[in-house]
């Protein structure tokens, strides 16, 4: 019973229960790809780009990742440059994929009020963490020198075929639906698993206390690392550990952990999480590091294929951690420096 309602439900519900928003952004993302404007947006990105040392072909992998960051990273080869193209694999997944729209609905919904400036600030973070990205990579050696010049066919503007579009929509949705039922139920229950057994003086088995299991043990040997973020807790930590292999597991590991339902209401869901975020800043420092770390095991094979280079792999998921570790501290530290000089 434990397996069904508090694993594979739990687990997997928290997932599909977002279906219906994603299939909203996949069917705007499949318009904007039909109609012809993605090549213009490349063209007018470009001048704006170069300004931070990246070529306007970056932006087309870029929007292409705000629905998944394979298909996102694999566009990159579009870009002539290897220098222009490497640096574009390592700054595409910045951009919030569809995976992590769960995981700003549920943040935005319940823990700011359903606030429209939380679930937009996601976006332009992601962007200023490409910009910055871009500025610090061409002081180095690897990067260093002008973007290619920019060169590309602009297709007429077209009313966009219902044929075409729905059957991208529907391609993108389904794939999302079929994480749902293989990789996330998988890890929903090994993290059922891990989360109900552990050692006690009686031996091993099932615990009373998810605070003794043998998941509370793991995610405690690395939560040092994110108490200066403001959430160094067991739960947050293996929360980001399962988000490695698919980023929707962030949002099932806490539904699985705290026994709260996504259609339960946002005070509830609020109030379960209140253990593990103590401000709404905390929350908010969460939610950075998940948008900029590192993408799910599929967008990390896709890099190490598209990169042909174990050394740039590694330097692409260091980077990313770098970034995110960083960005989330900064939040964090200076927002709690702010409310402390404004006196909340």
């Amino acid at each position: 019973q434990g397996l069904i309602v508090d694993g594979i439900i739990a687990g997997v519900g928290a997932v599909l229960g977002f279906v219906p928003q994603m299939l909203v952004l996949f069917l705007m993302l499949s318009i904007l790809e039909d109609v012809g404007y993605m090549a213009r947006v490349a063209f007018i990105m470009d001048r704006i780009f170069r300004k931070f040392g990246l070529s306007g072909k970056s932006f087309i992998p870029m929007l292409i990742g705000s629905g998944c960051g394979v298909p996102g990273v694999m566009a990159s080869r579009t870009i002539e440059n290897e220098r222009d193209r490497r640096m574009t694999v390592m700054t595409t997944c910045f951009v919030p994929c569809g995976a992590k729209m769960p995981i700003i609905g549920l943040f935005a919904g319940a823990l700011f009020g359903g606030s429209g400036l939380v679930a937009v600030s996601a976006y332009f973070i992601g962007v200023a963490a490409i910009i910055f990205s871009g500025i610090i990579l061409k002081k180095t050696k690897a990067f260093a020198g002008d973007p290619a010049p920019f060169v590309m066919e602009l297709p007429a503007y077209h009313v966009p075929s219902v044929g075409n579009v729905l059957r991208a929509t529907w391609e993108r949705g389904w794939s999302f639906i079929k994480r749902a039922g293989t990789i996330i139920l998988a890890s929903s229950i090994i993290l059922w698993f891990l989360q109900g057994f552990g050692f006690t003086e009686a031996g091993f088995g099932m615990v009373e206390d998810n605070n003794t299991s043998l998941l509370a043990s793991i995610g405690g040997a690395v939560a040092f690392l994110f108490a200066p973020l403001g959430f160094g807790t067991w739960q947050a930590a293996v929360a980001l550990l399962t988000g490695l292999v698919a980023k929707e597991m962030v949002v099932s590991s806490m539904s699985m952990f705290y026994g709260f339902s996504v259609t339960a209401s946002g005070a509830a869901i609020a109030a379960a999480l209140g253990g593990t975020f103590q401000s709404p800043l905390a929350a908010y420092s969460f939610l950075v590091f998940v948008l900029l770390y590192v993408p799910c095991v599929a967008a990390v094979s896709t890099i190490r294929k598209e990169m042909n280079s174990t050394k740039w792999t590694l330097a692409s998921i260091g980077w990313q951690l770098g970034a995110a570790w960083l960005g989330s501290f900064l939040v964090y530290q200076l927002g709690s420096l702010v409310l402390r000089v404004i006196g909340c």
